[in-house]
């Protein structure tokens, strides 16, 4: 492989080369060295070839500015590549031998006029080669700036003007009514300024929303621009920082005087971290261009110029990190919390991405809201479209609860890896495993709701076990993260009393578990080391969140900490244990259920609990069926080894 990629080296080494001799080769040819020989003769040479009559061809050209005649010719006895050149002087003597000898001997003249006479030629020979040359000067730096326009621009803003065609209002931000009356004192700013003036209020010159991701706050400060009708500049954090140092300051300059040029308007900073971090922090030392930033933002926003009519919203996901300058009074007056949504505004936010989907009559927004804690507007957004999009996949002209189920697993853990063989061993621990967490959770009095239980694997997991709170807390108890843990170690100790063998199938268990047992201890104080806080979340600012954390305690507490985690992990253990051993028999019955159907929902496993069985099996939806009814229905349709399908592989063959 080498040695061919030598070889195409080397050929694209000679190329040029062989170019340039064949250009060489080419120039001598025409020049006459090689192709034809040129003699130079003289005026007495010439003069005497003409008086005996040897001249063949003859061509006779006039300079005059030079005074002399060019001539051009072929001598009779010479060869077909011979020629001779002369030059005479510019006299009537010269002209009148020349046509005395023709008119004698009959060979063949031409006379030309001074070529230097015709002004046509003049400017075609003078001025046309500068003209190509400075036109071609000139487009070869319009196309340089055109293809590197930040050439000239480097120091402009990188903000954009918002059209009115991506125009948003407050009716399409679903949710977030504390959020909007924090900013609608913006708005009614914004439309009547002397109002707010006459009795001496200030408005904010700042406006900081920060939470976790996907909540709404771009789309927030985009309602507040479309409520307000007036200019919305929006740029991310990341576009003032540049290579060069003085280059993020600029853009702030010019920003700030795009808006003056505009106000009253809105200007919108989106990651606003990645240029407000704090000063002089960092392993050696700080970054001199992103400081010079924030420092021109700083004074931009409250320095020695006013910039009235101008308000600033910027949104991030870690103010921790931002540096108090830009936090304090005056520059972000106001800091608002956007928090993921409840119940309520989840079911608002649903209504808004519904608009445009058609929904089963059995689906309603309420119920799916109060199965989607956690998630955030993007996420359930993204749910939706899930949802429609594999409603589209198998033909169908709704979207039902199948397709919500399956794009609400797709959301929490990627899709179904419907593929991938197990053998029948790995199957049933995994039933097993995914019973024991659904027997545990169904017997803790305080534990969350079992909804599904599944064994196809997804991303990572041979499967799992989806619980949701009976409701929403703003706080957790003790005894809420006790049980907790103690549902995380259910499917390890359902293992271990039906198989007497443990597996590295709870690995992801035990992180959570000991996440959740290490934080009652060393943050919320629920243990008998008593209500202190050894550890704080905060971290280093350049170094990661959590990559050094704060701690606060000798190397003997730290042992009394691990001591205390152990103690928490074994009791749940313990409980666990006790749990599984005394419902022995609902798990077995769960797990089986699961190995013939793989997939539980809440409405199937509150049945199975209170009946002991499975309720009558609807034949119209296939995806509900068992494996053993779904095998008899291939039987019958003349699908061969149907006994030997798993369920994913009969419903492809069945064209579900």
């Amino acid at each position: 492989m080498n040695k061919g990629i030598d070889k195409k080296i080397v050929k694209r080494g000679l190329l040029p080369y062989l170019f340039l001799v064949l250009a060489m080769l080419g120039i001598l040819y025409f020049a006459g060295i090689g192709g034809k020989k040129v003699e130079e003769l003289t005026y007495d040479q010439f003069i005497k070839e003409l008086n005996d009559g040897n001249i063949d061809k003859l061509k006779l050209t006039a300079h005059g500015s030079a005074y002399i005649y060019e001539v051009n010719g072929k001598l009779k006895d010479s060869k077909e590549n011979e020629f001779f050149v002369a030059t005479l002087p510019l006299s009537d003597e010269v002209v009148k031998k020349i046509d005395e000898a023709s008119s004698n001997q009959d060979f063949e003249f031409v006379a030309i006029a001074d070529p230097e006479s015709s002004t046509l030629l003049l400017i075609v020979v003078n001025v046309l080669p500068i003209v190509l040359l400075v036109s071609a000067a000139f487009w070869f730096l319009n196309k340089q700036l055109a293809g590197s326009k930040s050439s000239l621009d480097f120091g402009k803003s990188r903000a954009r003007l918002s059209s009115d065609k991506n125009k948003v209002t407050f009716k399409d931000v679903a949710g977030l009514k504390e959020e909007k009356e924090e900013v609608r004192e913006l708005i009614d700013f914004l439309k009547n300024p002397k109002k707010f003036q006459n009795l001496g209020a200030r408005i904010p010159k700042g406006v900081l929303l920060f939470g976790p991701p996907g909540t709404g706050k771009t789309l927030l400060a985009k309602a507040v621009a479309g409520e307000a009708d007036v200019p919305f500049y929006f740029i991310s954090g990341s576009d003032f920082v540049e290579l060069f140092v003085g280059v993020g300051a600029s853009r702030v300059r010019d920003m700030f005087q795009q808006a003056k040029r505009n106000a009253p308007c809105l200007i919108f900073i989106d990651e606003i971290d990645a240029v407000g971090r704090q000063r002089g922090t960092g392993l050696g030392g700080g970054h001199d261009e992103r400081e010079q930033t924030l420092n021109q933002l700083l004074t931009e926003m409250d320095g020695f110029g006013a910039n009235e009519g101008i308000i600033i919203i910027a949104a991030t996901n870690r103010p921790d990190v931002l540096d108090p300058a830009l936090l304090r009074p005056g520059r972000f007056d106001r800091q608002v919390t956007v928090n993921l949504p409840d119940v309520r505004e989840r079911e608002e936010i649903l209504a808004v991405h519904a608009k445009n989907k058609t929904l089963a009559d059995n689906i309603t927004l309420e119920n799916l809201s109060k199965r989607t804690p956690g998630f955030s507007g993007a996420d359930l957004e993204n749910l939706l479209n899930e949802a429609a999009l594999l409603a589209v996949r198998r033909n169908k002209d709704k979207i039902t609860m199948s397709e919500i189920d399956e794009a609400t697993d797709r959301v929490l853990m990627g899709p179904a890896k419907t593929s991938r063989k197990y053998s029948e061993s790995d199957r049933k621990l995994v039933a097993y495993h995914e019973a024991g967490h659904a027997v545990v959770g169904i017997k803790l009095k305080n534990a969350s709701d079992v909804q599904k239980v599944t064994i196809i694997p997804r991303g990572t997991a041979g499967g799992y076990n989806m619980m949701i709170p009976t409701e929403e807390k703003l706080c957790s108890t003790k005894t809420d993260l006790l049980e907790q843990i103690t549902g995380l170690l259910g499917g390890r100790t359902a293992e271990e009393v039906v198989f007497g063998e443990i597996t590295t199938g709870a690995h992801n268990d035990f992180e959570k578990a000991t996440k959740i047992a290490r934080s009652m201890v060393t943050e919320y104080g629920m243990s008998d080391l008593g209500p202190l806080q050894f550890e704080q979340k905060d971290g280093s600012v350049f170094l990661g969140r959590d990559y050094n954390k704060s701690q606060h305690f000798s190397n003997e507490v730290a042992n009394e900490i691990d001591m205390e985690m152990r103690k928490i992990i074994n009791d749940c253990h313990a409980q666990a244990t006790d749990i599984i051993k005394k419902n022995i028999d609902l798990l077995k019955l769960i797990a089986d259920t699961l190995l013939e159907y793989e997939t539980l929902t809440k409405e199937q496993i509150d049945y199975l609990v209170e009946n002991g069985k499975m309720p009558e099996e609807d034949e119209s939806n296939l995806e509900s069926l068992s494996v053993t009814k779904l095998r008899e229905i291939a039987k019958e349709k003349g699908i061969k080894n149907a006994n030997k399908l798993t369920k994913a592989e009969l419903l492809k063959e069945l064209d579900v």
